[in-house]
C-alpha cells in the first residue's frame, strides 16, 4: 500500500490559511477586497480586539445568490475567472478563490447576503457549515468573523498587542480607500471611529483623511504618460518627510502593491532633495494593460511582477523630476504650530465648494513611525482640525480651493525658469556659518558649507557625464595594493573606472600605479579621491556607471567645502550666493539637506504683532 494520500479539504484549507491569513489585517484585507469587487460603494469595517475578537463587514454590493453561497466557501471557487486565459487579463482585486475557505478554516464565520429578492445566511466553524437559513433581503452582504485562530493555538499565540495589529489592519484599509475613493469607507474599532471617508470620487479629501490637512497642502498633483503606462499621483514637497517608506503608497490599476522596483524610482525621482535615512509622502497609481503585470505572484496578491519594469521606473522617475524642478523649494523657516488640543469633530473639505458637513473623528499624537497604529491615524486625521475656523471663512477656502484646481490643472504648462532662486542681496553673516540675505519677499538665510557643496557637487558631476582627457601627471606615481578577489574586480570593472576620471596600470602581483588624474580632482585630495572611488565601486553588488558617477560627485563635493565658523569677507559670499543661484537644484545639499530657508514679510510682521 502507497504512503502518499490526498489531503482532506479541510486540512487543505487550513495549510492554504497559512499564506492567505496570517493576521487579522489579511482577514479584513480579504474581505474588504471581495466587498469592492461586489460593487459596493458604502463598505463599513468594525472591529473588536484588533480584530482577534471580532471583525465584521458590511457592504451595499451585489450580494451572492443563494445556491452559490455554499460553493463560495469551497477551495478555489470564484466568480471572477473562467478559464486561463483570465488569468492575463485580470481586472478584480480577487481572483484566487482561497481566501473565503482559508479564513472558515481557522475562524468562526457567520455570512448574511442577498442580491436584493431573496436573502440567505450560513454560519461556518473551522470550515464546516453548521446552519443555513432563509434572510433579509436587503442587498449586500454582512460577514462576521470571529474567535480567529481558535483552532490553530500556535498561530494565535504569535500574535502581536492589540496595537500593533490595529496598525496592521489600519494601514490595510488606508490603501484600499486611496485606491478606490469613490467608495466610502467607515472603520470602527471597539465603537470607536478611526476612518471615514465620504465617498465622492476626490483622492485629495482621502489623503486628508489619512494624513492630514497640513500634509496635503503640501503635496503637488502630477501625471506621466508613455505608449504602455499612465502615471498620476501626489508628491509631498521635499520638506515633508518620513522616517520610513511607509508612506508610499504604489496603486497598479486600482489595487495596492509592493514593489522595490518602483519605490526605489519615487526615491530617485526626489534625487538630492531629501536628507538622508527620509522619505516622502507619496500616492502613485499606475494604470496599464493588464498583460502587462502578473499578479498571481503571492497569495496575497501584493507581489507582481512587470513586464516592461525598466520603462515604467523610468518613467516615474522622471515625472517627479520634472515636477519639483518646476518649484521653489524654498522651505519656511517657521514651523507651523502644532500645539496639542482637546480631541473635536473633523471637517470635511470639499475642494469643489465650501466646506460641508463634519465626517470624520480625530485625535492626536506624534507623527514619524513605521506604521499607522490607531493613534497615529488619528493624529494624520487631526491636521485639519488645527484648520478649521480658518477653513469656515469662505475666502480663505475658496482661494485654497482654486490653488489646488490650478495644480491639478498645469501639470505641463508651466514653463521651467532658466534662474531658480530669487534675486537677493547679502547683508551680512550670522556665526561664521550663514550668510544673511534680502529679497523682495522677506529675509533669506543660506547655510554656506550646504550652499557650497551643492555648488562643488553640480560641477563634478557635469565633469564625471563627460571626463575630458586634460589630466596632470604625478610627480610620484601613486601605488595602490589590494586582495586577490578585489583586484579582479577591479580589473574587470577598469573601463568603467576610467569613465570616471581613474586610469590604472598593472603594477606587481595585485596592485595598481596610477600616473596621473584629471585637472579637475579636488586639490590635494587626489589619493584619497581615487582610492574612494575605487572603494565605491567594490561595495556596489551591481556595478551602475550612473551610480558610481553620482557617488563619485557627492564625494568630491564635500572635499575642501566651506565649513561653518569660516568668517567670509561681503564679496566672497556675494559670489558663493550668485553661483548658488546658477545651480540647476540650488535647494538641498547632495545629502538632501535645506541650502536655503525664508522667513517671508507676513510672517515677520506677523512675529511683531504689526498683524494679527
Amino acid at each position: 500500500m502507497g504512503h502518499i494520500i490526498q489531503l482532506d479539504e479541510l486540512l487543505a484549507n487550513k495549510i492554504a490559511a497559512g499564506e492567505v491569513v496570517e493576521r487579522p489585517a489579511s482577514v479584513v484585507k480579504e474581505l474588504t477586497e471581495n466587498a469592492v469587487d461586489a460593487g459596493a460603494n458604502i463598505i463599513e469595517i468594525d472591529l473588536e480586539e484588533a480584530g482577534l475578537a471580532s471583525i465584521k463587514i458590511t457592504d451595499n454590493g451585489s450580494g451572492i445568490l443563494e445556491d452559490d453561497l455554499l460553493t463560495a466557501f469551497s477551495r478555489h471557487a470564484t466568480s471572477k475567472i473562467k478559464n486561463e486565459h483570465d488569468l492575463f487579463r485580470i481586472k478584480t482585486l480577487g481572483f484566487r478563490g482561497e481566501a473565503l475557505p482559508s479564513i472558515a478554516s481557522v475562524s468562526k464565520i457567520k455570512i448574511t447576503t442577498s442580491t436584493g429578492d431573496a436573502g440567505s445566511s450560513a454560519e461556518f466553524h473551522g470550515g464546516k457549515c453548521i446552519s443555513r437559513t432563509a434572510a433579509p433581503a436587503r442587498k449586500g452582504t454582512d460577514i462576521e468573523v470571529t474567535d480567529l485562530f481558535y483552532n490553530t493555538p500556535a498561530r494565535l499565540k504569535y500574535m502581536k498587542t492589540v496595537n500593533t495589529e490595529l496598525g496592521n489592519v489600519t494601514d490595510i484599509v488606508n490603501r484600499i480607500a486611496l485606491s478606490h475613493p469613490e467608495i466610502s469607507f467607515r472603520l470602527r474599532h471597539n465603537g470607536k471611529t478611526l476612518l471615514h471617508t465620504n465617498g465622492q470620487g476626490d483622492v485629495r479629501q482621502v489623503l486628508a483623511a489619512i494624513y492630514g490637512f497640513q500634509t496635503v497642502k503640501k503635496m503637488l498633483p502630477f501625471k506621466g504618460e508613455s505608449l504602455d503606462f499612465t502615471i498620476t499621483g501626489y508628491a509631498g514637497l521635499p520638506e515633508v518627510t518620513r522616517a520610513s517608506r511607509n508612506y508610499l503608497s504604489v496603486l497598479v490599476n486600482g489595487r495596492y502593491i509592493k514593489n522595490y522596483a518602483i519605490t526605489r524610482a519615487i526615491t530617485e525621482g526626489y534625487h538630492t532633495l531629501l536628507p538622508i535615512g527620509r522619505f516622502p509622502v507619496v500616492l502613485l497609481s499606475i494604470e496599464m494593460d493588464p498583460i502587462l503585470v502578473d499578479v498571481n505572484v503571492h497569495p496575497s496578491k501584493q507581489e507582481v511582477r512587470f513586464s516592461k519594469e525598466k520603462e515604467l521606473t523610468s518613467l516615474i522617475s522622471e515625472t517627479i523630476k520634472a515636477l519639483f524642478h518646476k518649484e521653489t523649494l524654498i522651505p519656511s523657516g517657521l514651523k507651523e504650530s502644532r500645539a496639542v488640543q482637546k480631541p473635536s469633530e473633523q471637517i470635511s473639505f470639499n475642494w469643489d465648494e465650501s466646506v460641508k458637513k463634519p465626517f470624520l473623528e480625530s485625535s492626536k499624537t506624534k507623527e514619524d513611525e513605521d506604521v499607522f497604529l490607531p493613534k497615529q491615524v488619528m493624529e494624520k486625521q487631526a491636521d485639519f482640525r488645527e484648520d478649521a475656523k480658518r477653513l469656515t471663512d469662505k475666502t480663505t477656502t475658496q482661494h485654497l480651493i482654486k490653488q489646488h484646481e490650478e495644480q491639478v490643472e498645469e501639470f505641463d504648462d508651466e514653463p521651467v525658469p532658466a534662474r531658480r532662486m530669487p534675486d537677493l542681496s547679502v547683508i551680512g553673516q550670522a556665526h561664521g556659518t550663514y550668510i544673511i540675505c534680502q529679497g523682495t519677499d522677506g529675509i533669506y538665510m543660506i547655510d554656506q558649507h550646504a550652499a557650497q557643496e551643492r555648488i562643488k557637487y553640480e560641477y563634478y558631476r557635469d565633469k564625471l557625464a563627460a571626463p575630458a582627457r586634460e589630466t596632470q601627471d604625478l610627480l610620484i606615481p601613486l601605488t595602490l595594493d589590494y586582495s586577490t578577489d578585489d583586484f579582479i574586480r577591479i580589473s574587470e570593472n577598469r573601463s568603467l573606472l576610467e569613465q570616471v576620471g581613474v586610469f590604472l596600470e598593472d603594477f606587481g602581483t595585485s596592485g595598481f600605479i596610477v600616473r596621473s588624474y584629471p585637472v579637475w580632482f579636488p586639490k590635494g585630495e587626489e589619493q584619497e579621491t581615487v582610492e574612494e572611488m575605487i572603494e565605491q565601486m567594490l561595495t556596489m553588488k551591481k556595478i551602475n556607471i550612473g551610480k558610481l558617477r553620482e557617488e563619485a560627485a557627492i564625494m568630491m563635493s564635500c572635499k575642501k567645502s566651506i565649513k561653518a565658523n569660516h568668517h567670509l569677507q561681503k564679496s566672497d559670499m556675494e559670489h558663493l550666493v550668485n553661483e548658488l543661484g546658477g545651480c540647476y537644484d540650488p535647494f538641498t545639499c547632495p545629502h538632501g539637506r535645506p541650502v536655503i530657508i525664508q522667513f517671508s514679510i507676513y510672517e515677520m510682521e506677523k512675529m511683531f504683532k504689526r498683524v494679527m
